[in-house]
């Protein structure tokens, strides 16, 4: 506990350690907003004294944790929920709305670029914790792209396979990923791209989703909808011209601000524990942004195509390998 920022809220009991608040009997529930390697024990602990339990992304570090602690959110116990608060902007509801009620046909092709997650080196200097394996467990995969990384899969499903390039200490200072570039293969044919990055400026946040029956646009706060009136395939089995595309209406969706974000997600877990609303991002939807940042770490330490589900144990080794190194390094430089 920091006494000094506590001594702001006076009215507010304050206590030394987490398992101290938990036994207090004063709490039902509590948010897990610390350093990530601390959110599994923090909230298993609290879910072991019935108390419902929000936590903040990600809800470990790798894979192999993360479903240790889903493991611990008993069917019928406490709640466990994860702060996804991008699945309330109504850009990405719409499109998930879209995808999976089959109004773009099957899927050809996903193309996300999300590169306006720009920081200073400043920003990586606020914590030692941050811009480390030791503290964060990544970088921007681990940080910043989990909302999108839950988004992709939230809308689109899991890859079955993940190629990556990652950038380590790229564009700042520091011992983890701040570029990635990512080829995804799923298993109904469709691919998809993923580039991200923390040292882009001016960024862009724009994403694409190609189907069958037209195209979804995603930029700047509106959605661009091109709609075939038949399937591509069907039209290139039909066409007589060998540059004929199908005929196609175009519409522009808008959209007014993001979503209830963070208060909606907590909004939404009060009520999901009074038993009055489904709970938006239930704990084991954390897994997959996880498993996705782990997979696409390790294909770019190898160099080579993960297949999926990843193995939890093999990326735990390679985050403690990843871990020693960046430590060798340090006592190398005397740091």
């Amino acid at each position: 506990m920091n006494a000094e920022r506590m001594a702001t809220f006076p009215n507010v009991k304050a206590f030394a350690k987490p398992e101290d608040m938990y036994a207090s009997g004063t709490v039902d529930a509590v948010v897990v907003a610390t350093p990530h390697y601390s959110h599994p024990d923090l909230s298993m602990a609290a879910l072991a004294r019935g108390l419902h339990v929000l936590v903040e992304k990600p809800i470990a570090v790798h894979k192999q944790e993360a479903e240790r602690l889903i493991r611990a959110a008993r069917p019928g116990g406490p709640l466990l929920a994860v702060m996804l608060n991008q699945r309330t902007d109504p850009r990405y509801r719409k499109m998930r709305e879209i995808v999976q009620g089959g109004e773009l046909g099957r899927l050809q092709r996903v193309t996300w670029i999300i590169t306006d997650w720009f920081r200073t080196d400043a920003y990586y200097k606020t914590g030692a914790w941050r811009g480390t394996w030791a503290g964060e467990g990544g970088g921007l995969l681990m940080n910043q792209c989990q909302h999108q990384l839950d988004l992709l899969q939230w809308m689109f499903g899991m890859p079955r396979a993940v190629r990556a390039w990652c950038g380590l200490g790229k564009r700042h200072a520091i011992e983890v990923e701040d570029e990635v570039t990512a080829y995804l293969e799923y298993a109904d044919g469709a691919t998809g791209l993923f580039v991200a990055s923390t040292g882009e400026a001016p960024g862009v946040n724009r994403l694409e989703v190609a189907g069958e029956l037209g195209r979804l646009v995603q930029e700047e706060n509106r959605i661009e909808w091109v709609r075939n009136r038949v399937s591509a395939a069907a039209h290139s089995r039909n066409a007589v011209g060998g540059f004929d595309l199908p005929p196609h209406t175009r519409e522009t969706l808008t959209f007014d601000g993001t979503g209830a974000q963070h208060a909606g997600i907590l909004q939404n877990f009060v009520e999901a524990i009074r038993g009055d609303a489904a709970v938006i991002a239930p704990g084991c939807d954390g897994v997959p942004s996880v498993e996705l940042a782990n997979a696409m770490v390790l294909s770019s330490v190898r160099g080579e195509t993960i297949q999926l589900p990843l193995s939890g144990e093999v990326f735990a080794r390679t985050l403690e390998a990843l871990k020693d190194e960046a430590a060798r390094r340090k006592a190398a430089n005397g740091v």
